[in-house]
């Protein structure tokens, strides 16, 4: 694919998953990964396999997701987890549809390859956010952080939330937008060995980016279709 594309990677302390995501990306799919706070090395880590390195000092997985798109330089940009749990030879399936015009917003559905991939408290969560959408006319059967739009319309839709609500607030006023939005399968493992996840890996973390899905759900109590 001629059309280069760029991938932005969240990041806190993925210093150990850093290089295999990194040399996974397919060619002509150039890695912004936004440091938001690292303590291992990642950013240095990041540079040294060609990553282009953004540092977000406001910590919150939307807040890395929107300096992620503010740095990012082409048109269509993807966002995908540094952790290694997602394979990004991928990508090229989910950006075909949004580069085709066949879609606004591609995002990938979890399919999990072992029960260790996706801890049951953070599947059940997720599908009972992902029912509530469906009330309100969003396709979807997964708040993924695996996704594809176009750069300017992404950040034209004014997503707020700089915590862990940012994906369902991007799906709701994506929405209420009028956006086609279209959910594939993607194949979902385990993270990276060294690394720590910061929402499925613990109730706790299930929790927090309930309690964050909860506010976004409240705040936009009118959107959707």
């Amino acid at each position: 694919m001629s059309t280069t594309i760029d991938v932005v990677l969240p990041c806190l302390d993925e210093a150990a998953a850093l290089p295999a995501v990194l040399a996974a990306l397919p060619p002509g799919y150039q890695a912004v990964v936004v440091d938001n706070g690292s303590t291992d090395g990642s950013p240095e880590v990041a540079a040294a396999h060609g990553a282009r390195v953004v540092s977000e000092s406001r910590r919150g997985y939307g807040a890395a997701v929107h300096a992620g798109l503010l740095a990012a330089e082409a048109e269509l940009v993807c966002v995908l987890d540094a952790d290694g749990s997602f394979d990004p030879g991928e990508l090229p399936r989910l950006v075909a549809p949004v580069l085709a015009d066949r879609a606004d917003l591609a995002v990938g559905r979890r399919r999990p390859v072992s029960a260790a991939a996706w801890p049951w408290h953070a599947r059940a969560g997720n599908a009972l956010v992902a029912a509530l959408l469906r009330r309100r006319g969003v396709p979807v059967r997964d708040i993924s952080p695996i996704r594809v739009g176009r750069r300017t319309a992404l950040l034209r839709l004014g997503v707020a939330d700089r915590a862990f609500g940012y994906p369902l607030e991007l799906l709701l006023r994506a929405a209420a937008a009028g956006w086609r939005i279209i959910e594939l399968d993607t194949a979902y493992a385990p993270r990276a060995a060294g690394t720590t996840s910061k929402v499925s890996g613990s109730v706790r973390g299930t929790l927090r980016a309930t309690r964050d899905f909860a506010g976004v759900l409240r705040s936009t109590a009118g959107a959707g279709r």
